[in-house]
């Protein structure tokens, strides 16, 4: 079917695709019928595998791909954008990246359906026109993962029965593959355990809120990290950390985390003497388990040699870290740590320490 006249150039459609299901599939041939081109923006790139974001934006980008004919396939664009849990940088790096797939002056439309407040983010892009389009069947992405996670314990059958009517043919088949495979086993479980986690919570008359403590500590262009233990993020790199006591202050958390995680031989004087500040880090998805409010205390370490450190408690490993490694790491750190680091670099950074991506 030939476009109007006036029909934008670049039509752009934005999500985390995880997985890429027929709901998706029926908004990106909406916008194939009302642009030359689209663009989809697959969100959530570089972050580690979890059981909300399980599958990279390489993956992602192959299934979207694989669901369409070879003449959709030739007028769509994929590219992958960060979750930075800061909105307006998050803005602009979406309109960067479609910028670079679409001719300067192009008409840009921004096509997506309001559903909850998960949608307000249509609103951010003022310059775009805004094709609202009415919800395309019963598709969402949260019951689509549980029922591939099978905390149900349904027969495999079973499982597939319901899959199969969400998710194009291609996607099913990737997904039955993926299913074969350490991620799927580890994601699985994870899954499980936050489940658990927040079931222990589901009488509470509203839901809570945790108050974490993380410590980011420099020393001699290094980095202190811990390498998570347990589930959730368990093999990932962290800031050292964890939840406040309910006799200590903050500030008492953070060194007896410091202590427990890393066995750090630093008197509480030393680590006031080296404190740069703090910063809050609250966005509301930052963590799966729930609403977790982090308070990140930033040192520099002015020493000779990085001191020892010994991994404890709930830590498998601790390691003091090149600053230049770090950016090499965002895929393997839990949560949101790198973007964590990232925004203490550019607030407190001094001498040697690089901006991150």
């Amino acid at each position: 079917m030939p476009l109007p006249d006036n029909a934008p150039h670049t039509a752009v459609l934005i999500g985390r695709f995880q997985p890429f299901h027929n709901g998706h599939l029926a908004l990106l041939r909406q916008a194939l019928q009302t642009a030359q081109q689209v663009v989809v923006v697959l969100g959530s790139a570089w972050q580690a595998r979890s059981p909300k974001n399980p599958f990279t934006w390489q993956e992602r980008a192959q299934l979207v791909h694989a669901s369409l004919s070879a003449e959709e396939t030739a007028r769509v664009r994929c590219v992958q954008v960060r979750d930075y849990y800061d909105e307006p940088r998050w803005v602009q790096a979406v309109i960067a990246a479609v910028q670079s797939q679409a001719p300067a002056g192009a008409r840009i439309a921004l096509v997506g359906h309001f559903k909850d407040v998960s949608s307000n983010y249509l609103a951010r892009f003022p310059n775009w026109a805004l094709l609202s389009l009415p919800r395309q069947g019963a598709f969402d992405g949260t019951p689509t993962r549980d029922i591939y996670w099978n905390l149900a314990e349904h027969t495999q059958a079973q499982m597939w029965t319901q899959l199969d009517a969400l998710v194009p043919a291609a996607v099913a088949t990737w997904l039955r593959t993926w299913q074969t495979m350490a991620h799927y086993t580890a994601m699985r479980e994870e899954w499980r355990m936050v489940s658990g986690y927040k079931a222990a919570w589901s009488a509470a008359p509203y839901p809570p809120v945790f108050v974490t403590v993380d410590g980011l500590l420099v020393c001699k262009e290094h980095v202190l990290l811990i390498q998570r233990g347990r589930a959730p993020g368990q093999g990932l790199w962290a800031l050292p950390g964890g939840f406040v006591e309910p006799h200590d202050t903050l500030w008492q958390s953070c060194l007896r985390e410091l202590d427990e995680e890393t066995g750090l031989a630093l008197t509480a004087a030393d680590m006031h003497a080296a404190l740069l500040g703090t910063e809050v880090f609250d966005h509301p998805e930052r963590s799966l388990r729930g609403r977790t409010i982090t308070h990140v205390f930033m040192f520099h370490l002015p020493l000779a040699a990085l001191p020892a450190v010994q991994a404890g408690d709930d830590a498998a490993a601790a390691r003091w870290v090149p600053v230049n490694d770090i950016a090499a790491l965002e895929s393997q750190m839990f949560e949101d740590h790198f973007h964590v680091l990232r925004r203490c670099f550019e607030r407190w950074g001094h001498g040697p320490i690089p901006a991150l991506p």
